[in-house]
């Protein structure tokens, strides 16, 4: 199971009841959190999440709406005894950024590893996410995410048996473990069936469109995708500022073949997202505005009946 809940949805500045850019999700006792505009603790306190679980922060680029909210995050994280040390994943510039801003929030009892990206595609493995990043294309460098969650086959008790595996490893390789007794060693694949349908989520933002977003979201439970203007009449001033319009990203998501769309990162003259909702509909029936707080939970596929 994988909740998810979109913290922030305004762009360039934060409005009353409209936080800047941010997305949350929880799995297996790990939170994951994607850029941290302004007002997004406050978000997390208002859903009634915790920020104590939160292990590694991807921020998509270093403009001020998607890291204005770190310092101030992180000092609470360390005015709560935090200890565990906390992973910021970014392009390259991140560090210094970070850096920056530790100035104003000194003395953390806790360790930032800061890891940067620089190749078009990266894959990172943490806390049971594997985590997609893929370069877009912004006014600076710039990366959406996909969180991945694989889900490893049924334990197979015939095929267990056959290779002889030893009844005292099953529960270690069940769980995908390396298992070494009496000199022999013993790995997942000798008692796992198929690998089963996971879950993901594919987040991009501050881009114009192009065909590798469509082909990253492949596959994703959702994806959320930046529509700064609502309407085509702003598409000149999409490109300019090279971001996107409700249509090109329901238009990214009728390409990727996904279930759903939320569209996130709104300009700040976008008062009423919804009001453009029927159009963007017309290119994909199942966009939807996003909105502060808006949650899913993601659940496995159930198994058929044998």
């Amino acid at each position: 199971m994988l909740d998810v809940c979109l913290l922030g949805t305004s762009g360039m500045m934060p409005l009353p009841g409209r936080a800047l850019t941010a997305l949350m999700t929880r799995f297996n006792g790990s939170s994951l959190l994607i850029d941290c505009g302004e007002g997004t603790q406050v978000s997390i306190r208002e859903k009634g999440w915790s920020i104590h679980s939160i292990d590694i922060i991807c921020i998509t680029h270093v403009h001020g709406d998607h890291v204005s909210g770190l310092p101030g995050l992180l000092l609470s994280m360390g005015n709560a005894e935090r200890r565990e040390p906390l992973e910021i994943v970014g392009p390259r510039g991140t560090r210094r950024v970070v850096e920056a801003l530790l100035t104003i929030a000194p003395g953390l009892p806790f360790s930032i590893d800061v890891t940067e990206l620089g190749e078009r595609f990266h894959c990172l493995e943490r806390h049971g996410y594997c985590i997609e990043a893929f370069r877009v294309n912004h006014t600076v460098p710039c990366y959406g995410y996909s969180q991945v969650i694989r889900r490893a086959g049924r334990f197979d008790v015939e095929r267990a048996r056959a290779g002889d595996v030893p009844m005292a490893a099953w529960s270690r390789l069940q769980k995908g473990e390396t298992v070494e007794l009496e000199g022999r060693t013993y790995t997942p694949d000798m008692v796992l069936g198929q690998e089963r349908k996971g879950l993901k989520v594919t987040y991009c933002t501050d881009t114009r469109p192009m065909p590798e977003i469509a082909g990253h979201a492949r596959g994703a439970d959702l994806f959320i995708c930046e529509g700064m203007y609502g309407g085509d009449d702003m598409l000149n001033k999409a490109r300019e500022n090279r971001h996107m319009t409700f249509s090109e990203a329901a238009a990214l998501a009728r390409e990727a073949d996904v279930p759903e769309l939320w569209l996130t990162h709104y300009s700040p003259s976008l008062i009423r997202p919804g009001e453009y909702m029927e159009e963007t509909k017309k290119i994909f029936p199942y966009a939807r505005p996003g909105r502060d707080r808006k949650t899913k939970v993601l659940q496995f596929e159930q198994e058929q009946a044998e």
